[in-house]
């Protein structure tokens, strides 16, 4: 999944474990410009980086995966947790497609000797 907006908020990385890491970030996205949304995403891991060269403020482009887990709390009562795992973020026009050249025409006149028999 993707979504386009401007970055409203970046966290400093946490060190939740010895050999684990997250960082949390917020979007502004704005679907309907009348409606802003702020939608939180985390980083884990080594993508905590992926952060280092952007600012608030900025309109980036993110890829991410929705996740869900399942947690038993020790009352017996099931709870379930969604988050926004980005994996991948970047200016929306760092990513344009590379359009190929189009061949040139000739404009010079086909000769008859040069016309094709069919």
């Amino acid at each position: 999944m993707k979504i386009i907006g401007k970055i409203a908020d970046i966290k400093e990385s946490q060190q939740v474990s010895a050999g684990f890491k997250k960082r949390a970030f917020v979007v502004e996205y704005a679907e309907n410009p009348q409606y802003l949304e702020y939608i939180l995403f985390e980083l884990i891991q080594d993508r905590c980086e992926l952060l280092d060269t952007f600012q608030v403020g900025q309109e980036v482009e993110v890829s991410f995966n929705l996740k869900g887990r399942k947690w038993v709390n020790p009352e017996g009562e099931t709870k379930y947790f969604n988050s926004l795992q980005a994996w991948r973020i970047e200016s929306p026009s760092s990513n344009t497609t590379e359009q190929k050249p189009v061949p040139e025409v000739s404009t010079t006149p086909i000769s008859e000797e040069d016309d094709l028999p069919f």
